[in-house]
């Protein structure tokens, strides 16, 4: 069966021109992203993430940024509550472990290549000033 690592990166309270110039910048780079490769993973697709609800079929565009690697592994970027007091950026990180891997390590390590991976392609760190996330969930 194998593993999925999961993990949730919350940046708050960043400056909101921060975080928006952080989503452009990826949403710029998303045609050219499909079969770069970082670090051991290649990218096979990346777009805009839109949610369609399975019950009653809503559709929410431009929920995130989506950028998914041949491996399985993912990262998916999300900007929300954006207010007076600032925004919260979100890095949601994802890696499929194989069955005859390694199915105990530590989630934050396992996810180490994909959570750099994701902030060299999206600048998150250097964009927003900070070396790390308020939240690791």
């Amino acid at each position: 069966h194998g593993r999925n690592y999961y993990s949730r990166h919350d940046y708050e309270g960043v400056e909101t021109d921060r975080a928006e110039s952080v989503m452009a910048n990826l949403k710029a780079k998303l045609a050219d992203l499909p079969g770069q490769t970082f670090v051991n993973e290649t990218v096979s697709r990346a777009d805009s993430f839109t949610y369609r609800d399975p019950v009653d079929g809503c559709v929410s565009e431009n929920q995130g940024v989506r950028v998914e690697c041949e491996s399985g592994s993912r990262f998916i970027v999300r900007l929300s509550g954006t207010s007076t007091e600032g925004a919260t950026l979100r890095l949601y990180v994802e890696r499929y472990e194989g069955p005859g891997g390694n199915l105990n390590m530590d989630p934050q390590v396992a996810l180490t290549d994909i959570v750099n991976i994701a902030d060299r392609i999206a600048g998150i760190k250097v964009t927003l000033g900070r070396g790390t996330p308020a939240i690791i969930s």
